[in-house]
């Protein structure tokens, strides 16, 4: 899920490059890098990812200048365009995702592109948006294709962490066995195997890797919320090492979802030139923070 730790680079879906599947590219100093795909992207849909590309084909390789170019050339629907600047993806024309987003909102789909080519279209006065906060960002990622290249959000709420001593995954392979850690993470899987007498393992991934997590029965009664509901799951309990094997045994548990809604609310005060936006300027409404689901298995 995060691939950013992965060995192999990674570049994010973008009209301009990205196929449906996820493809290998070359870079000019001959690294093997992944392009995501429109795959990704929630709700877009195979069809219309087909459609963006064949448009795409059809310019012998011309890629799309700007929105407006993407959309008299593919002719799909603003609200398919939308999807796309949710996830970012119009990098390659230089436009940050919240400026996309403005964008998007001038697509007029009662009037027709062929109109837009001859000079019908109304030409509005360029604004300056603030730029999104990390937070903000990552939690747009994770809305619109599951996951962020930015950054992990743990990686951004670990100033806050370290003082309630949640130490990272990572140092769970250099902890001594038996011994008391406390680590948090989002929620990735859940199983509750029916071999396994009501024991449930749980699978928490922070910024530098993931945490097993085992909780027994009589611990799940009394944790019953935060072991079913958490998207961001604190534990304290007992460090239990099996040869390479690691499992932190549940003590206590905490639901710290609400953290990652702190994330999706950052602002920040830096604005792209050349002007900003007045107060009577109409502002696009932003999608709502992912909601980080996990895999869950009974």
């Amino acid at each position: 899920r995060d691939a950013r730790n992965h060995d192999v680079g990674v570049r994010p879906v973008d009209v301009n490059h990205s196929n449906w599947d996820c493809t290998l590219e070359s870079t000019h100093d001959d690294q093997t890098v992944l392009r995501l795909g429109f795959r990704q992207v929630k709700g877009l849909g195979e069809k219309l990812a087909g459609t963006l590309i064949a448009a795409r084909d059809a310019g012998n390789g011309r890629p799309f200048s700007d929105m407006d170019d993407l959309w008299r050339r593919s002719q799909i629907m603003p609200s398919a365009i939308e999807r796309l600047a949710r996830a970012d993806a119009f990098g390659s024309m230089g436009l940050t995702r919240r400026r996309a987003l403005w964008d998007v909102r001038r697509l007029n789909p009662d009037q027709l592109p062929l109109f837009t080519e001859m000079g019908e279209g109304i030409v509005e006065p360029d604004v300056g948006l603030p730029l999104m906060a990390p937070g903000e960002e990552v939690s747009h990622d994770y809305a619109s294709i599951r996951l962020s290249l930015k950054h992990h959000p743990l990686a951004l709420l670990r100033a806050e962490l370290d003082p309630e001593n949640v130490i990272p995954t990572a140092q769970l392979a250099e902890t001594e066995n038996g011994k008391q850690v406390t680590v948090a993470g989002l929620v990735i899987t859940r199983q509750r195997p029916g071999t396994a007498s009501g024991v449930i393992f749980a699978t928490l991934e922070d910024e530098t890797g993931i945490a097993n997590v085992i909780v027994w029965p009589k611990l799940f009664e009394r944790y019953r919320r935060e072991t079913l509901g958490s998207k961001l799951l604190c534990v304290t309990g007992e460090l239990q090492r099996e040869g390479i094997v690691i499992h932190v045994i549940a003590r206590k548990m905490r639901d710290l979802t609400g953290r990652l809604m702190t994330l999706a609310n950052e602002t920040t005060p830096v604005l792209e030139p050349p002007h900003y936006a007045g107060d009577g300027a109409k502002r696009p409404t932003y999608i709502k923070p992912g909601l980080y689901p996990s895999r869950d298995f009974h």
